[in-house]
């Protein structure tokens, strides 16, 4: 039997890049998965191909995190992982302290972090009815380190990793059987990595390639985090059987950055 063959997953950002990794992890390890996105087609199109349910959602829209309940109750019976995924980066520019936007904070700050509390709120007592289970936060090494060059993602990373503890303290008091965690990947060279390494490379005159050895020179293992790496973390945190008494946790996974203190001012946050 398969690892997570009686586990429901619902995996926000699915559609494509990490949370696409997580979610074919996770169906691979035996769970009937179902993955969200904004982007309708791309979504579709994964879930055909890893034969997975498809929701249409705005994670910063209390009624989406409704509706993704009913439909879990209704298909499967309940929810047993969240994995809180979808994530924006911002702007290319106007990053700095001083230069960001309100507009960009808020919007920043709707999807990375309203995102996953309204998840949160809103899957507990779907999993709790269902027997417990594991919340799975994507934070980042942004969240644990300095980022003025990357200030509204940076600070909305570390507002993930508090709300983890806190969720993780609220089940525990009330003995609801549910874990949460936090995971913090370094660079993964995902769709949304390559957008920012070109946006960077034009607006500096340099040839991607530039940016990626760059990238790659501030981690110790000399290497990107792969999507796959991180789906591993996802799914052991996932798993009752591997990790029963973890909660509250952060888990880096970034070859070596934050604790080699390697990380400079790289022009990613994630």
């Amino acid at each position: 039997m398969s690892r997570l063959s009686t586990k429901v997953a619902l995996v926000t950002g699915g559609a494509s890049g990490l949370g696409r990794a997580i979610a074919a992890r996770l169906i691979a390890d035996g769970a009937r998965v179902v993955i969200t996105d904004v982007q309708a087609s791309v979504g579709e199109a994964t879930a055909t191909e890893l034969k997975c349910d498809f929701i249409l959602q705005d994670v910063t829209d209390e009624g989406s995190w409704r509706d993704a309940m009913q439909f879990l109750q209704k298909r499967h019976q309940g929810l047993h992982i969240l994995v809180n995924n979808a994530g924006i980066l911002g702007p290319g520019d106007r990053v700095s302290p001083e230069s960001t936007s309100l507009e960009d904070w808020r919007r920043i700050f709707a999807v990375n972090v309203e995102g996953v509390f309204l998840g949160c709120r809103a899957a507990i007592p779907v999993i709790a009815g269902s027997g417990g289970g594991s919340i799975v936060n994507i934070s980042s090494i942004a969240g644990l380190l300095a980022t003025p060059f990357a200030t509204a993602y940076g600070a909305s990373k570390a507002a993930v990793r508090q709300l983890t503890k806190s969720v993780a303290q609220h089940c525990v008091e009330k003995r609801l059987r549910i874990r949460c965690n936090s995971v913090h990947p370094n660079n993964v060279r995902t769709q949304m990595w390559e957008r920012r390494a070109i946006e960077c490379a034009h607006s500096r005159g340099v040839s991607i390639d530039v940016i990626l050895k760059e990238d790659q020179a501030v981690v110790p293992m000399g290497d990107f985090t792969r999507p796959e790496d991180i789906a591993a973390a996802v799914s052991f945190l996932a798993c009752e059987q591997d990790s029963r008494h973890i909660t509250g946790a952060k888990l880096v996974v970034d070859g070596g950055t934050v604790h080699c203190d390697t990380y400079h001012m790289s022009m990613m946050g994630r």
